[in-house]
């Protein structure tokens, strides 16, 4: 039985949800065909002039129509690029409309599953949208709080990520527990302390019960970077000597494309001539062949998904082959779970350090922790398994649904509110 016209709105670096209030609870809502999840992912079609989201939208840049896929949009709430236009088709359009588009579409496959109009909601957030930031941080907040109520929203609220995942592990919480929430999506890494019972959960405010709350800006599209850099960008020219001693090739090119939003920026006639100016002093030629044939065929894009591919693989098996046939005939990279492990070593630490720091914050020691739950889907990564379980060593071990329980809490939690 529905409980209110409200939603609990999930929308992520990579994967989003919406979430309708029961009377019972909380359920995800099918979003694409029958599945509750979808990839954070909005395509311009020029050839029929639509859009299309999540799944489809991908499926149809993978099929080469002729568009333009944007991902990971989430990641620049809170920057100066937010407020900019980028280019669509023969025109363009702004950031805002694009991410408004995205809320609109979550917010319309509620309304048909639930069949009425939809007036309020509860938007996740992670703990900082920008690191070390009060004001970009603040902006990112007001600015998808704006865009919800352009897209029809008049009551809207935040929570943060990491406490609504926790809301949704307390469903199952027969006793006093003291949690820990690890909550490493694809843009942040979330850490709650927090306090969970049956008895706390009937509280409307639960600021007591919460003894910290930290997160960084490091996340499943910071890992596929990393080792997009450390093991595949070599065969492209990265960190490839050049003829002048002491000198290699400017690591931006690179940088830019093993980052989603940047990869659009090499796509430019500036961009191969200068590229064709560093081959003829680069003393691997042929790598930078490579790259250039990469970027004037535009599949920048699909590289970066073929890293992704290949780092879930990883974390389902030890070794992996990365086909680049794409790019060359017959290329292809061999690579291990261990490649995966040192390209992620510095991110590993920091987490560890988010986690130290939340420990203290709070007051608390290691030992003091009964339960490690964890959500995000980089947390089926197995060294950021091990980095979580090595500082809470003798708590015991909840995994979540990755994609799913901040959602679901997200939806408890505009139950209370909104009922």
């Amino acid at each position: 039985m529905q409980s209110s016209n409200c939603c609990g709105l999930d929308f992520g670096t990579s994967n989003s949800t919406i979430g309708l209030g029961l009377s019972t609870g909380a359920e995800l809502c099918p979003v694409e065909g029958t599945n509750v999840t979808i990839p954070s992912a909005v395509f311009f079609d020029f050839e029929d002039n639509k859009t299309l989201f999540g799944r489809a939208g991908i499926a149809s840049y993978m099929e080469e129509i002729d568009g333009r896929l944007m991902r990971s949009l989430k990641s620049i709430l809170g920057t100066s690029t937010m407020q900019e236009k980028t280019r669509v088709g023969n025109g363009t359009m702004p950031f805002t409309l694009i991410l408004g588009k995205f809320v609109r579409h979550l917010k319309q496959c509620a309304e048909t599953h639930l069949g009425s109009d939809i007036n309020s909601v509860v938007l996740g957030r992670p703990v900082h949208f920008i690191d070390y930031d009060e004001k970009a941080d603040k902006i990112a907040e007001e600015t998808l709080a704006q865009i919800a109520r352009d897209q029809g929203f008049r009551h809207v609220t935040f929570q943060f990520e990491p406490i609504a995942a926790a809301l949704d592990y307390e469903q199952y919480v027969v006793r006093e527990e003291l949690a820990l929430i690890a909550d490493i999506g694809g843009g942040t890494s979330d850490f709650t302390i927090v306090r969970l019972s049956p008895e706390r959960a009937l509280k409307l405010d639960r600021a007591d019960d919460i003894l910290a709350n930290e997160g960084v800006h490091i996340g499943g599209t910071d890992f596929d970077r990393r080792l997009s850099l450390k093991q595949i960008m070599p065969l492209f020219g990265y960190d490839a000597p050049m003829v002048k001693t002491g000198h290699v090739v400017p690591s931006g090119y690179f940088y830019d494309l093993a980052t989603w939003q940047r990869i659009n920026f090499l796509y430019t006639e500036k961009t191969h001539r200068e590229l064709r100016e560093v081959k003829r002093e680069c003393c691997f030629p042929r790598r930078l062949d490579r790259l250039i044939n990469l970027l004037k065929a535009h599949k920048g894009h699909q590289l970066v998904m073929s890293v992704e591919t290949a780092k879930i693989m990883l974390s389902e098996n030890r070794q992996t082959i990365l086909d680049l046939d794409f790019v060359e005939d017959q290329l292809s990279l061999e690579l291990s779970r261990q490649d995966l492990e040192i390209s992620l070593d510095r991110d590993l630490r920091a987490l560890q350090l988010k986690i130290s720091g939340a420990m203290t914050s709070a007051g608390i020691r290691a030992s003091d922790i009964t339960a490690l739950f964890m959500t995000g889907g980089s947390t089926a990564i197995p060294c950021i398994q091990e980095c979580l379980k090595s500082m809470v060593p003798t708590a015991k071990i909840v995994k979540g649904d990755a994609f799913g329980s901040v959602g679901i809490g997200l939806t408890l939690e505009a139950n209370k509110i909104f009922a």
